[in-house]
């Protein structure tokens, strides 16, 4: 027990200090003028094909989840 702690304890250290080396790029202003880009889009479909995707299979649920109550209701 006490050498696999000591195990994942070297891990955790060494995956700590290999993290903070790395340079994370700030995309954060191309996020910010993409979202404020006057584009006619809702804000919950701005960020491409994905958030399309998710809009789509909510929506779909949503409705699916609401016939099958109305068709349990009867």
């Amino acid at each position: 027990f006490y050498l696999l702690f000591q195990g994942l304890r070297q891990i955790s250290q060494r995956t700590i200090s290999t993290a903070s080396r790395r340079q994370i790029e700030n995309r954060v202003p191309e996020k910010q003028k993409l979202f404020q880009e006057d584009n006619g889009l809702p804000v919950y479909l701005k960020g491409g094909l994905m958030d399309s995707v998710l809009y789509k299979i909510t929506m779909g649920l949503s409705v699916l989840g609401k016939t099958n109550t109305k068709i349990f209701m009867l």
